[in-house]
């Protein structure tokens, strides 16, 4: 029997990006292949969803078949496994590709369009130490023509790591791996110094010890994301390149009481043997597995209704944000991706008026046909009370966006559930139920994008 590839993943599987893994297996392995437009279709056995997706349009005489499960990892997890083989995949199996998808360039922001996905490449090593690491753009807005000294900075650091760099055209007289500790100590230097008040990231060697400083306390805690990032690869890199004396990090603004067990920076820093100034580094325990099939998430709804829509149906998202995932762009009819502004009065906001943030659904489908927008809150059974409620919350994004780039198209909102054993929705702003025995439940006043979706499915099947 010919081996499978399965994809692992907590986000909705987009088929560019498919399409750019798919390719990358075929030349990396010196594999024929044929890619034609991919189709990702539930798969259905007696009407119920099996919690698998596959991949048409790929065909590889070394490939069966082409499969995607919704996982969730147990930390810091990368977007994507890629595993090479006959039998569904376990935690003990290694996989042949850990890829980390963004839209973000560093035109949009500096820090997230590199420095905050770096963490993911350094936690990984933990579980799968010879896995081959890619970060992959899937760029929706035009590439930085120059590219600023954060991103170069990041990006090298990631080339020493031996992370791969995908769907991004690189310098290869700039974008080259860091040679030796000093040359990463000289280039972070050199680079603008940071706003007055920010406590710079900067890096001093001693004989016995390389200070780095960087700020990680935000929010009461722990979880200043981009310098977790930023300080996880530096000390990483270090290591990689020689380092065995003493790393530690300083002017973190910490207390003790913030340093946890479970926080995957403090995870690291056991692995690398990071030192915080003037605090105790607790000792910490991994989980035993990098992730586990996904079986409880509300997002098990929302992504198989918008696969279901956008592969049996005429109709689009144009917007997406399911839970725990990353937050798309929301799409004009022109195509343009306008990112959604997180709050209505920024300056309000930061004087601490909370009704300044913007609530956005999880997902935004359209129906060309009957020129209905979907808007569309996710959420399990169990919370479905919640999910009705919060539909209340969309009128900003209806008057801002939507009715501003579609004036002539009608507003739907209803809730997408996922989980009980529930054979029936009573509740009519619930438009669809995938119950956790795989059934596929209509809502009394389902949009008709959700009717055709799923009857088109069922049809499908027979």
């Amino acid at each position: 029997m010919k081996p499978n590839l399965y994809l692992l993943t907590e986000e909705k599987p987009k088929k560019e990006v498919l399409a750019t893994i798919l390719q990358k297996f075929a030349k990396d392995y010196a594999f024929a292949c044929f890619l034609n437009p991919l189709q990702i279709h539930p798969i259905l056995e007696n009407d119920k969803f099996t919690f698998t997706y596959q991949v048409k349009g790929f065909d590889c005489n070394k490939v069966n078949k082409v499969f995607i499960k919704t996982v969730s990892g147990n930390s810091s997890f990368t977007d994507f496994l890629v595993f090479y083989q006959e039998n569904e995949p376990t935690p003990t199996d290694t996989p042949i590709y850990a890829i980390e998808e963004t839209k973000t360039d560093d035109k949009e922001s500096r820090n997230t369009g590199v420095y905050q996905r770096c963490s993911k490449f350094v936690f990984i090593k933990n579980y799968y130490p010879n896995v081959k690491m890619i970060m992959l753009y899937n760029l929706q807005v035009e590439q930085k023509e120059k590219p600023t000294e954060t991103y170069i900075f990041g990006t090298r650091l990631l080339l020493t790591l031996g992370v791969e760099i995908l769907g991004k055209k690189l310098d290869e007289s700039v974008f080259v791996p860091f040679q030796n500790i000093d040359e990463v100590i000289d280039f972070k230097a050199n680079m603008r110094k940071a706003p007055a008040g920010n406590v710079p990231i900067l890096l001093a060697k001693s004989k016995n010890k390389i200070e780095i400083s960087g700020r990680l306390y935000k929010s009461e805690g722990l979880s200043h994301d981009p310098n977790i990032g930023a300080l996880s690869i530096i000390c990483a890199v270090l290591r990689k390149l020689g380092w065995t004396k003493k790393l530690e990090i300083t002017q973190h603004g910490l207390e003790q009481k913030h340093v946890g067990k479970t926080n995957k920076f403090i995870q690291i820093a056991n692995k690398l043997a990071i030192s915080l100034q003037g605090l105790e580094v607790p000792k910490t325990e991994l989980n035993t597995d990098y992730w586990k099939y996904d079986t409880e998430g509300e997002k098990l709804g929302t992504i198989f209704i918008h696969v279901v829509v956008e592969n049996f149906t005429t109709g689009e998202s144009i917007f997406e944000n399911h839970a725990g995932s990353e937050k798309g762009y929301f799409m004009t009819k022109e195509g343009e991706a306008i990112p959604l502004a997180k709050y209505k009065d920024r300056e309000k906001y930061k004087a601490g008026d909370k009704d300044q943030i913007i609530h956005i659904p999880d997902l935004i489908l359209i129906d060309f046909g009957h020129s209905e927008v979907i808007n569309i809150e996710g959420k399990k059974y169990k919370f479905r009370s919640q999910g009705i409620a919060e539909l209340a919350n969309y009128d900003f994004i209806e008057q801002n966006y939507i009715k501003k780039y579609y004036p002539k198209f009608k507003i739907f909102r209803t809730v997408v559930l996922y989980g009980g054993k529930e054979q029936q929705i009573v509740e009519i702003e619930i438009g669809f139920l995938l119950n956790e025995n795989g059934e596929l439940i209509l809502g009394i006043k389902a949009p008709k994008l959700f009717q055709n979706a799923i009857k088109n499915l069922l049809d499908f099947w027979v």
